[in-house]
């Protein structure tokens, strides 16, 4: 590299560093004096064991007077009273590049497998802005994801930000896992938040297979991991997508969950001292919230598509991360534990599900199929309690009827194992048979 180029990084480094001292150490709050530092910067407390000199990574996360608050990426193991404090003077950075792609990787970018990381690649800020709207362009093209139920009945284009709503157990993973594979997505950013440390290589062997992960790049961030640990780790995913996006590809970004974001956004604002707002969640929860869906979707160089999991408590669609989260996306998948069951997989309750780019993407044939299917699968839910008990008297309903009739094949269609393909083409063709001939084939 020449000397003219290395001019503008020579520029950016401050010959002075900045340091303070811990002071109280309160769950995963740290109080220290000093160093001078803005919220969202790294500081890196030395922790000065001659035994183990350990080096813990801390972000300021709020102010108490003139002492900064704050929390940690990893375990406070050795922090002691008067442990040194040194700021970096910036944001959390992660370096991003195609060498990722077939990785597994932390919140802080490091493969996971503990191999190096490749040189050549770009520093980014986790943190950005989403993009300005004006400059997002229209969503116009479908985007296939391998789901029969999913890109026939619930089209969704390439840019639109979907959630998928379902209690636990119900097959989110499972419907991830289909998603990534089949997918004609240039590539997949998936974010496991939260999840049970055993449940990562298992979702990577049985859900992703070697074939969904030659064109991925895996977040993970555990649920042992501390509140900020797993907060980044959707930033990060986020920021991955957006480098690729910037690149020019579409990129399909799985987040599993963003429930977990909220509740580790609440475990932080709580131990700041924020005050509990809807069922014990605090503001900077649904500040957030829209801060980090709308980085996803459109830009004029590439788009994300994006698939946010959402964890129903209860399964009460309207809890308040449910209910937000939905009011900010494009449309919404439920998954239906009834449905579930009955071994009906996946188990997508299309009644309850809505794109909001239906009219948009599909043609008016596609339209006028889905929505026969719809009001048939409609009359059929409406009546189902009388026809199980047998009050109901074949030919008392002409539409009745043809719903009772079409019921078998409408199941049959919307049901997909979970190795089965089925192209875009295919689904819709399918759909549209079903719909004028009451046959699946």
């Amino acid at each position: 590299m020449k000397a003219q180029e290395l001019l503008p990084h020579i520029k950016k480094i401050n010959p002075l560093k900045r340091y303070g001292k811990v002071i109280k150490v309160v769950g995963l709050m740290i109080e220290s004096f000093g160093p001078e530092s803005s919220i969202g910067d790294v500081c890196l407390i030395h922790t000065g064991n001659s035994e183990n000199n350990r080096t813990v990574l801390t972000e300021v996360v709020g102010f108490k007077g003139k002492h900064l608050i704050l929390m940690p990426y990893t375990n406070l193991l050795d922090v002691s009273p008067g442990s040194l404090v040194e700021t970096t003077g910036k944001p959390l950075e992660i370096n991003v590049g195609p060498e990722l792609i077939g990785k597994v990787v932390d919140s802080l970018g490091h493969p996971m497998d503990e191999s190096a990381i490749p040189r050549g690649m770009a520093g980014v800020q986790i943190d950005c802005d989403p993009p300005n709207p004006l400059t997002r362009p229209p969503i116009a093209e479908q985007l296939e994801v391998g789901v029969r139920a999913i890109d026939s009945m619930l089209p969704v284009g390439n840019g639109q930000r979907m959630g998928i709503f379902a209690g636990s157990g119900v097959g989110k993973s499972t419907l991830l896992g289909m998603i990534a594979r089949n997918t004609r997505a240039d590539i997949n950013v998936i974010a496991l938040i939260g999840e049970r440390g055993r449940e990562v290589k298992e979702f990577l062997e049985n859900d992703l297979g070697p074939d969904g992960l030659k064109k991925s790049i895996i977040v993970a961030s555990t649920s042992d991991q501390p509140a900020l640990m797993r907060i980044k780790g959707a930033f990060t995913a986020t920021a991955i997508a957006e480098y690729f996006r910037d690149l020019g590809c579409n990129v399909n970004l799985l987040m599993d969950s963003v429930t977990r974001v909220a509740m580790s956004q609440r475990e932080v604002g709580l131990a700041v001292g924020e005050p509990p707002a809807t069922r014990g969640y605090t503001p900077s929860v649904f500040a957030l919230l829209p801060r980090l869906l709308e980085r996803t979707g459109t830009s004029p160089l590439g788009s994300i598509t994006a698939f946010y999991t959402v964890l129903v408590d209860g399964d009460d669609m309207n809890e308040p991360i449910a209910d937000t989260v939905r009011g900010i996306l494009d449309g919404h998948i439920v998954l239906d534990r009834s449905l579930a069951n009955k071994g009906h997989y996946p188990a997508i309750n299309v009644l309850k599900s809505v794109s909001r780019l239906m009219n948009q993407l599909a043609a008016p044939e596609h339209q006028a199929a889905a929505n026969t299917i719809r009001n048939l699968l409609s009359t059929y839910v409406n009546a189902e309690d009388l026809i199980n008990i047998g009050a109901y008297k074949k030919g008392a309903s002409k539409e009745i009827d043809e719903a009772i009739d079409y019921q078998p094949e409408i199941i049959k269609f919307l049901q997909q194992g979970t190795n089965e393909q089925a192209t875009k083409e295919e689904s819709i063709q399918s759909l549209i048979n079903l719909a004028e001939t009451g046959e699946f084939r």
